[in-house]
C-alpha cells in the first residue's frame, strides 16, 4: 500500500460508508449515506440503484484526494445480487421483507440439518437461501447465465467485472454453506444454486482492475485493483486478530451495529478447544473466518432495539451523551424497577420468543437510555455465554462508545477482561489487514472497568423474569 491510497467500501444494512485510507493506515476522508428501501416487483428490495449513485460520486470526490490503488467490498450477510448478460437481473431482495408463510412452509422441508450448515431457521429473509427460494419462484425460469453474488462480491463484481464468491459471506446464517466441510450445502447442491455460484475466492484477493466504465465514471486509476471483500463482522474479527491481546488468544469479538454480533476465535493453538453445542433455537450460529474456519456465533438486533426502546437514532448514538451522569443515575433506577424485557425485534436473539417490554418506565430521555444501556448489556451478556465466551472480549462498532453499556458488560463478566477498540474504524482496519496483515492497528486497545457497583441482583431477577415469561 505504500504512497497509495485504499478505498473500503462498506455497505451495511442501515448506513452505507465509504472511507479512505493512507499507507500508513490513517483515514484520509470518509463518507457515510442512509440507505434507502424500495418496492420492486413483488417484495421489499435494497437500494442499489441509490447506493450506486451515491458510490460513483464519493469515489470521483476521492480520486481528487488520493492516488487510489485498491478497493475492498464488506457488506452485510443476508443479502446476494442475481445478474445476467452482464448487468442485474432483478433487485436484491431486502432481508426485512416479510415473503408468505406457505413459501417459508415449503422452504423449511428442503433445508439442510442446522448441525451441518450452522444456520439456524431465521425470521423474514435472514437466511440467504430463502430468498433465493422466493427469488427464483418469482423471476424463474432464470437464464442459463444467471450468477448469484453474495453482497460484498455484487460490488466487486460490479467494479471489475469479474464474479466471485467469498466463504465469510456464504457461510453467514445463509443455508448455503457446510463450513465444517468447506463445501455448498445439499440444498444449494439440489437446487442448482451452487453452479451458479461465482468461483469461491479469498476475500484478499484482487479479482482484477476497475472496468474502463468505473475509471470514466470515477477519475480513478486504471490500475485500481478490485479485491473479492467480505462479510463485515468477519471484517470486525479480522481486525481483532491484528491486536496483541486478541491475537492467537481465545477471544471474543462483540460487534455492535444494527446488529450485535458476538463471534468467538478459539486460541488458534487449539482451535476445538472448550467449543460450546450451539443452540440453534436461541439464535446461535457458525460463521466462517477468511481461511474457512468455523466461528462460534450468537445475536441479537441490538441496534434496532435501542432505536424501539428509547427513539435513539443510533448513528448519532452518543450525541449530547453525558456517562458519568448516566452512571450516577443508574442505582436509583435500579432501585426503582426500572428494566426492559426482551425483545423488540421479534424473533431473533436469544430469547427469539419474548415480547419486549419495559417495566417502570421512566419519563426522563435520559434515564432511558441509562436503562437500556443495561438493557444491551444483559442481552450481550446472554448471548455470550451461549458460545461460551471466555478469556478476552472485544467491544467494537458504534456502540462500543455507549459507556453505560460497556461498563455493565464489564461489571457482569468479572472474569473476562473487557476491551473498547477505536469505535469507527474496526471493519476497515480489518478490512485493510487482508492487503497488509502487518498494519498495526491505528490505536491500542482500552481495558473497560467495571460499575462501581454490582448487577449481580438486577440479572438474577431479570433472568428469573424472563424464565417466568416475562410477567
Amino acid at each position: 500500500m505504500a504512497n497509495h491510497g485504499v478505498i473500503v467500501l462498506d455497505i451495511g444494512k442501515t448506513n452505507a460508508k465509504l472511507s479512505l485510507w493512507g499507507a500508513d493506515g490513517q483515514a484520509l476522508a470518509r463518507r457515510s449515506r442512509r440507505n434507502a428501501v424500495v418496492e420492486a416487483r413483488r417484495y421489499r428490495a435494497l437500494d442499489v440503484d441509490g447506493i450506486e449513485a451515491w458510490l460513483r460520486a464519493t469515489l470521483r470526490e476521492f480520486a481528487g484526494l488520493a492516488e487510489v490503488c485498491a478497493i475492498i467490498p464488506v457488506g452485510h450477510g443476508a443479502a446476494a445480487a442475481l445478474v445476467s448478460g452482464g448487468a442485474p437481473f432483478t433487485p436484491p431482495m431486502d432481508y426485512e421483507d416479510e415473503g408468505p408463510e406457505a413459501e417459508r412452509a415449503a422452504y423449511a422441508g428442503l433445508r439442510d440439518d442446522f448441525r451441518a450448515t450452522g444456520s439456524p431457521a431465521l425470521p423474514q429473509g435472514l437466511n440467504l437461501g430463502l430468498q433465493l427460494h422466493r427469488l427464483e419462484a418469482m423471476t424463474g425460469p432464470w437464464p442459463d447465465d444467471l450468477t448469484i453474488l453474495p453482497w460484498p462480491q455484487y460490488w466487486a463484481w460490479r467494479l471489475s467485472g469479474v464474479a466471485a464468491s467469498e466463504v465469510t459471506s456464504l457461510g453467514c446464517h445463509s443455508d448455503l454453506w457446510r463450513p465444517f466441510d468447506n463445501r455448498p450445502s445439499q440444498l444449494a447442491i439440489d437446487r442448482g444454486w451452487a453452479d451458479r455460484l461465482g468461483p469461491v475466492r479469498h476475500a484478499g484477493e484482487a479479482l482484477g482492475p476497475l472496468t474502463a466504465e468505473w475509471v470514466a465514471l470515477t477519475g480513478l486509476p486504471a490500475g485500481c485493483q478490485i479485491h473479492c471483500g467480505l462479510h463485515d463482522s468477519n471484517a470486525a474479527l479480522l481486525a481483532a486478530r491484528g491486536h496483541s491481546e486478541i491475537g492467537r488468544h481465545d477471544a471474543t469479538v462483540l460487534s455492535t451495529g444494527t446488529w450485535f454480533v458476538a463471534m468467538r476465535s478459539p486460541s488458534l493453538d487449539d482451535p476445538a478447544g472448550g467449543l460450546p453445542v450451539l443452540d440453534e433455537a436461541r439464535d446461535c450460529l457458525v460463521n466462517v473466518d477468511v481461511a474457512g474456519q468455523p466461528i462460534p456465533s450468537a445475536r441479537f438486533m441490538g441496534g434496532r432495539e435501542a432505536e424501539l426502546i428509547a427513539g435513539l437514532d443510533t448513528w448519532h448514538l452518543t450525541d449530547d451523551y453525558d456517562p458519568e451522569a448516566l452512571i450516577e443515575r443508574l442505582p436509583a433506577l435500579i432501585a426503582g424497577g426500572a428494566c426492559v424485557f426482551p425483545s423488540f425485534a421479534p424473533g431473533v436473539g436469544p430469547f427469539p420468543g419474548h415480547t419486549g417490554r419495559w417495566r417502570h418506565e421512566p419519563e426522563d430521555r435520559s434515564d432511558k437510555r441509562a436503562v437500556l444501556g443495561l438493557y444491551l448489556a444483559l442481552m450481550s451478556d446472554a448471548a455470550l455465554d451461549l458460545i461460551g465466551s471466555r478469556e478476552r472480549l472485544l467491544v467494537e462498532g458504534r456502540f462500543a462508545e455507549a459507556q453505560v453499556f460497556v461498563r455493565a458488560l464489564a461489571t457482569l463478566r468479572p472474569d473476562q477482561a473487557v476491551h473498547v477498540s477505536n469505535a469507527h474504524d474496526d471493519v476497515p482496519y480489518g478490512a485493510l489487514r487482508l492487503i497488509d496483515p502487518t498494519l498495526p492497528p491505528k490505536s491500542p486497545l482500552q481495558r473497560v472497568a467495571p460499575l462501581p457497583f454490582s448487577l449481580d441482583a438486577y440479572r438474577q431477577a431479570w433472568r428469573e423474569q424472563i424464565a417466568h415469561g416475562g410477567a
